[in-house]
């Protein structure tokens, strides 16, 4: 019989800390063996009974939540499930959370915060159950605002035809943007799914945005996508590409979830198969499960170049597993190696593609 998940809940308030203990303790795999309203209760608790995970508020008394995290992953790192608001403020300091090291977030609402609760527990205890087995990313003694990186070399005339694919659930936030931050003003577009909730997609393109030398937004139905551009797609919705004459479009739309997510891997990943074809690269991210991995496979069989994550620079290596599984992946590289090879592949096949209307 294998043990219990034990979880300590950081949260201020007392309602939220019962309501998530009674959500844990629900589960036959894990259990609330101590619940703190504060960073400095919280430490001691977590040195007291070692648990396995915990979940951390944001805003929080006597030390903010971030300050706590940051101490924390430096000193004794372990797995940490943020519990944030759905605000501007709340997604800004998430993202921060994020890079720090932690796993993943849940997203509470302002208000109704019974009720909302109760309708994401199963969300709450999947991301606990993927936080325990998560390998833990060390973050970078960085500040928030990373240094500029040395100047990438220009790619040149490269066929604007070219379009980056990129997947990721859980870790790649960070993931990707290790990928953005290395490659060049004049890439080509690069549009990535990222399963994220509505509310937190904005943020981190404006993050990203600040940190790139290609310039990242949130996507928007009916845009062109052009060279030297990202396109995120927004919180709940899908992302896809279509064509009209000789340019590419964003296609954002409503719609069921695919595999479980909005925005779906699979829907962007087969999009790029079926109108962007050999013109297409792959890149299969850090996440838990499978999604997108048939879809990458449809990319490969249309004549795409296909890259995953390996295993051992993955916080879960779901999605890459699954694309390697399905035979989508060309190549199976360390995270920090990904855009080099992209932008090698760039070079190696600048003119030689075909135009495909």
């Amino acid at each position: 019989m294998t043990s219990k998940t034990r979880v300590v809940v950081v949260d201020d308030s007392a309602l939220v800390r019962s309501l998530l203990g009674e959500i844990i303790n629900r589960q036959a795999d894990m259990v609330c063996i101590g619940a703190a309203a504060d960073p400095l209760v919280a430490r001691e608790m977590i040195r007291e009974l070692n648990p396995d995970v915990i979940t951390l508020d944001v805003e929080m008394p006597r030390m903010d939540g971030i300050e706590f995290l940051s101490r924390l992953m430096r000193l004794r790192p372990m797995p940490v499930v943020m519990v944030s608001t759905l605000t501007e403020r709340g997604a800004e300091v998430t993202l921060r959370a994020l890079e720090l090291g932690a796993v993943d977030f849940v997203a509470k609402p302002k208000i109704g915060v019974s009720d909302g609760l109760a309708l994401l527990a199963d969300d709450i205890c999947s991301k606990i159950r993927i936080a325990a087995r998560a390998h833990l990313r060390r973050a970078a003694a960085a500040p928030a605002v990373a240094a500029p990186r040395p100047s990438a070399a220009p790619l040149g005339r490269l066929s604007t035809e070219k379009i980056v694919f990129i997947g990721a659930s859980t870790g790649g936030t960070e993931a990707t943007k290790e990928v953005l931050v290395q490659l060049p003003a004049d890439a080509p577009a690069v549009m990535i799914t990222q399963h994220m909730p509505p509310g937190f997609t904005r943020s981190y393109a404006t993050r990203l945005d600040g940190l790139c030398r290609i310039a990242v937004k949130e996507a928007v139905d009916g845009e062109r996508v052009l060279p030297g551009h990202a396109y995120i797609a927004p919180g709940g919705l899908h992302l896809s590409v279509e064509r009209s004459g000789a340019n590419y479009l964003a296609r954002v739309r409503d719609g069921e979830p695919v595999n479980r997510h909005k925005p779906s891997v699979e829907i962007l990943f087969e999009s790029a198969a079926r109108v962007v074809g050999p013109n297409a690269l792959g890149v299969m991210l850090t996440g838990m499960g499978g999604d997108g991995a048939r879809a990458m496979r449809l990319m490969r069989d249309a004549g795409s170049f296909n890259i995953a994550q390996d295993e051992a620079s993955c916080v879960v290596f779901g999605m890459p597993r699954e694309a390697i599984a399905a035979g989508a992946a060309h190549e199976v590289l360390p995270l920090q190696d990904i855009a080099a090879r992209l932008i090698e592949r760039l070079r190696s096949t600048a003119g030689l593609a075909t135009s495909r209307v």
